[in-house]
């Protein structure tokens, strides 16, 4: 059937992939840079997952899965930057005063990496995100200028994985990961 990338509205897809293998973790959930500081630190399980359920049922949801043969295999976090932690980060720098989007996490299941599964998760965020209305799309990916990223830390994507599939730097950041300084790469949608 091939990759296919679909907002994430079901909360069951979405624990799936970014979610604990044991329900008593505590992890991520991709809610660091979606909740305030404070309610991310403070929440726990079932907590969490309640929080998670909540975002799957707005309106725009927190991300896109990718599916492959109906099997959710992949994530990533694509959400207006004005709601989320990005609209108050120093490190990384607003370009102009767009209502642009942020793409920023990205998480593919043991197992099906190497399939082309990170390019289709951008290919779908950028469309979520023009089908929402939105003038651009930003991502901060590492530069690691084609060196080893540490998978932990390759979350935030790479540059040349934005550039495949279009974005342009627009600015550097004051972020470092893994010892890679971090971007602003921007697709504009006009």
């Amino acid at each position: 059937m091939g990759i296919i990338v679909r907002p994430a509205t079901v909360f069951e897809d979405v624990a799936a992939v970014i979610g604990p293998k044991k329900p008593t973790s505590n992890v991520c959930f991709c809610l660091s840079y979606r909740i305030g500081s404070k309610e991310n630190v403070a929440l726990r399980e079932p907590g969490r997952s309640a929080r998670v359920r909540e975002l799957c049922a707005e309106d725009p949801p927190p991300g896109v899965l990718a599916y492959l043969d109906d099997e959710p295999v992949g994530w990533a976090a694509v959400h207006p930057r004005a709601a989320t932690s990005f609209a108050r980060n120093r490190l990384i720098p607003h370009v102009d005063d767009l209502d642009v989007w942020s793409l920023w996490c990205f998480r593919v299941r043991p197992g099906h990496r190497k399939q082309g599964i990170m390019h289709a998760l951008v290919d779908g965020a950028v469309a979520h995100a023009r089908e929402s209305g939105a003038p651009a799309i930003e991502g901060y990916p590492v530069d690691n200028e084609g060196a080893r990223v540490n998978l932990t830390m390759a979350y935030v994507g790479t540059r040349s994985l934005f550039e495949h599939a279009g974005f342009a730097k627009a600015a550097d950041t004051g972020s470092v990961l893994d010892g890679f300084p971090r971007v602003l790469m921007r697709l504009p949608f006009a």
